[in-house]
């Protein structure tokens, strides 16, 4: 394990971040090898130099491995440690056997997750941990009061969340007596809930809108910084397209690229990273090429005007806006 001090930006900073959940291997618990380690590393240098320095990680990324073999890379790699931002996830366990999978943010379940990705990421601390969804059963105090801990022992040098509303987020916090950073969710042009919700109300459509109002507007007053996974929406506007809108929308994506110099990738981080919510998009290819195809999203301001920005948006929908 390491002891040296990072040196790499806050989190609260960063544009891009790299999202780790394709390395490792297959979903399953077969051992990782010299192959999987290949991988990781080469899609952890693209990403370095695309200018990323946030790494993402969740204990249940590919039953752990994705995180196993990102150790390894850091045992192979001196100084990297020190260089990056290291953030990982808790509070989601897999179906074993008979067992279903489902969630758990008890303390004691926090503490030993924590210890284990510790373990297995080859570091004495992580630099975010995020909990990764709610769990209805959780006592917020117990939470807060393994969060404490994690935190006093700078285990965990700072706590956000995943996949939760405002009300939720503020429940958490008046429970610390440190800041929440991060609120993670899934975010695209494809998946624009976050989008939709605040422009549908008072209108038919918004029933059919299960975002919760205020989440983005309570992170942007708090000063939360706003991560989109799946930010790249599994590739359905740069080769994937199914429909005639998802076609529609990939030549424009096409098109805006080539008029700014740029790829197609980055064209839809940039849309992401337009918004005023400081949205920090996370990449999670595990391909080097595809990873250097967002390497502006990284170095450069989004180009996108207001009128561009629009268009993709009402392009994506299919439809005018209300």
């Amino acid at each position: 394990m390491t002891t040296e001090q990072n040196t790499a930006p806050e989190v609260g900073g960063a544009r891009l971040l790299y999202g780790c959940m394709g390395l490792g291997g297959g979903w399953d618990t077969t051992p990782y090898g010299a192959a999987e380690i290949g991988e990781a590393e080469a899609a952890v240098q693209a990403a370095l130099d695309s200018g990323i320095t946030v790494f993402d990680h969740a204990d249940i990324y590919r039953h752990g491995k994705s995180e196993a073999v990102f150790g390894e890379v850091l045992a192979r790699t001196p100084g990297l440690r020190t260089r990056i931002v290291l953030q990982t996830k808790c509070g989601i366990r897999l179906a074993d056997g008979d067992l279903p999978g489902l969630y758990d943010l008890r303390g004691e379940s926090i503490l030993h997750r924590v210890e284990a990705s510790l373990t297995r990421l080859r570091t004495d601390a992580v630099d975010v941990l995020l909990l990764h969804r709610p769990d209805p059963l959780a006592d917020p105090d117990d939470t807060a009061r393994a969060l404490t801990s994690l935190h006093r022992q700078n285990l965990v040098r700072a706590v956000g969340v995943s996949n939760m509303s405002a009300a939720q987020i503020a429940r958490l916090q008046d429970r610390l007596d440190f800041p929440l950073v991060v609120n993670q969710l899934e975010m695209s042009l494809h998946h624009r809930d976050w989008l939709e919700a605040g422009v549908l109300v008072n209108t038919p459509e918004a029933a059919g809108v299960g975002f919760p109002l205020g989440t983005l507007e309570h992170c942007r007053t708090h000063g939360i910084q706003v991560q989109a996974y799946s930010a790249l929406a599994r590739g359905r506007y740069t080769g994937l397209q199914e429909t005639p809108t998802e076609r529609a929308t990939g030549r424009l994506v096409s098109s805006l690229a080539e008029a700014k110099g740029t790829t197609p990738e980055t064209i839809l981080l940039w849309w992401l990273q337009r918004h005023p919510a400081r949205i920090a998009p996370v990449v999670g290819s595990a391909r080097p090429e595809r990873i250097r195809a967002c390497a502006d999203a990284a170095r450069r301001e989004p180009g996108l005007t207001h009128e561009e920005w629009y268009g993709l948006w009402i392009t994506a929908r299919g439809a005018a806006l209300p």
